[in-house]
């Protein structure tokens, strides 16, 4: 495969009780600025719970680990198990005070690391198009917790 490369998180996902945020590493404090005129972010992390050789030479699973659900490949699902253990994660930005970065919620488990945070600004590019399976319909008209 192809050539390695190391990538160092810029913080860690932290919970309590009903809260979560970003604790950002204070190397990177400078990059939060100008964060707190965002509604939305992109979390990109890594799922250091899954990164074992196994799980990244898995390329299919059942959606939502639900065998009901066709056997599909990693790419067209949000698994964590993937030949690269990135994931992504839209959140609402609820704060930020200091380093942490506060969240409506988050789809990571605490102490989580973190790759990269982005600003969510929309472009023109329309929805109307958007075309999923019948499995993945199903979780966009669900509600979340």
């Amino acid at each position: 495969m192809g050539k390695d490369f190391i990538v160092y998180p810029i913080g860690f996902v932290r919970r309590a009780a009903q809260a979560v945020w970003i604790e950002v590493d204070p190397a990177f404090s400078a990059a939060l600025d100008g964060l707190e005129g965002f509604s939305h972010i992109n979390v990109l992390f890594w799922f250091h719970e899954n990164d074992h050789p196994e799980g990244r030479t898995t390329l299919k699973v059942h959606p939502c680990r639900d065998p009901a659900k066709p056997l599909t490949g990693v790419f067209a699902t949000h698994s964590p198990l993937r030949p690269n253990l990135i994931g992504l994660s839209l959140c609402k930005l609820t704060a930020i005070d200091g380093l942490r970065v506060h969240l409506d919620r988050i789809d990571a488990r605490d102490d989580t690391p973190v790759l990269d945070i982005k600003c969510v600004i929309p472009t023109s590019r329309s929805l109307e198009d958007l075309r999923l399976p019948d499995w993945a319909r199903e979780l966009a008209l669900c509600k979340p917790a």
